[in-house]
């Protein structure tokens, strides 16, 4: 089968190599569609924390199940599913509580124990596997994983108050908390971005779009919500996006950060004691958010708009590179398999 493998930073390869082979409780997917995500650009990049070249890219997928282990018994071949991609070890306090997300020796694609979704055959075990309704197509099936990542963090706000909330960074993830964010109930959504298309993508969604690079931001949060808003998500990792956020927020007020930024920015902490808000991170997400993500696409949850390119595999360079050097409006890249 073919694969899209970054070798060394900034540079992919397609190889051919061995389909693999299902053991017992697995099922092997013909993949259908893969997204490409923030994470796989680090990858790209040669920053991310523990994905390292060589590596097969990808962990958002949909696909038909073409062989079936012989334990596997809920799923059965031609069934059309996504994957949760995460595999945690059931026995450590995190796995124990719903929570494998935390869990210290779970496995991920893109690593040495779980091959990536860039390619042509995907193996993944029947517990993680989420059936797709008939009525969903596969570019949906593979903006599941994304939106559930948006789903928790939505969650890690306590939603005390859901009159408004300021979501920093209009990119996908900071999109799908808007799409969120209206179904969770919050009346008024402000959103903050320095690329026009973003802007306007918010604005369809019904938020209220600024650019940070022409307002300032928290001065014009309250100006249109007085004395500010209920909660503030950081979608994005500017140097002052956390200093915004606080300044943004109310008295007791709750800020979610979801962006990984892994370099060291200011931050006025101060502000979070002074007004007593709540500083929370959210990382990807329980299984619990990605069954309640599965079910909001299931059920008929659009998510078309998101999809802005769709680039076959064998220019799997080309669409880092676009995503890299951010050529073009981009939301969602989706890579698609020739058959």
């Amino acid at each position: 089968m073919k694969a899209a493998f970054v070798t060394e930073p900034y540079h992919v390869e397609i190889q051919d190599i061995p389909c693999p082979a299902c053991r017992p409780q697995e099922v092997l997917i013909q993949v259908k569609n893969a997204g490409v995500c923030g994470s796989d650009l680090h990858l790209f990049r040669g920053t991310h924390a523990f994905r390292n070249p060589p590596a097969i890219l990808g962990h958002e997928v949909a696909g038909t199940i073409v062989e079936v282990g012989a334990d596997v018994s809920k799923f059965k071949v031609g069934d059309r599913v996504t994957v949760e991609p995460q595999i945690g070890c059931g026995q450590c306090e995190f796995c124990r509580n719903g929570m494998v997300n935390h869990c210290i020796h779970k496995i991920v694609p893109g690593t040495d124990q779980w091959l990536g979704t860039f390619a042509e055959y995907f193996v993944a075990p029947e517990s993680v596997l989420y059936p797709l309704a008939d009525s969903v197509s596969f570019e949906m099936g593979t903006l599941i994983e994304p939106l559930a990542v948006t789903v928790h963090a939505m969650h890690q706000l306590s939603g005390v108050s859901k009159d408004s909330i300021l979501i920093l960074g209009a990119g996908t993830i900071g999109l799908l908390c808007m799409t969120v964010a209206k179904q969770m109930g919050y009346k008024t959504v402000i959103c903050t971005d320095t690329a026009p298309f973003n802007r306007k993508s918010a604005e369809k969604l019904g938020a209220i779009a600024l650019d940070p690079s022409k307002v300032d931001v928290p001065n014009e949060v309250k100006r249109i919500n007085g004395g500010g808003v209920d909660a503030a998500l950081i979608a994005a990792g500017a140097g002052n996006i956390l200093d915004q956020a606080s300044a943004s927020v109310k008295k007791r007020g709750e800020i979610c950060m979801v962006a990984m930024v892994t370099e060291k920015i200011p931050f006025y902490s101060y502000s979070v004691v002074l007004n007593e808000q709540r500083l929370v991170g959210a990382m990807t997400y329980s299984s619990e958010h990605f069954a309640m993500a599965a079910n909001m696409i299931n059920n008929g949850l659009d998510l078309t708009m998101f999809v802005t390119q769709k680039i076959d595999l064998s220019q799997t360079q080309e669409a880092l590179q676009m995503l890299s050097e951010k050529k073009g409006d981009i939301i969602k890249i989706l890579m698609t398999f020739s058959e």
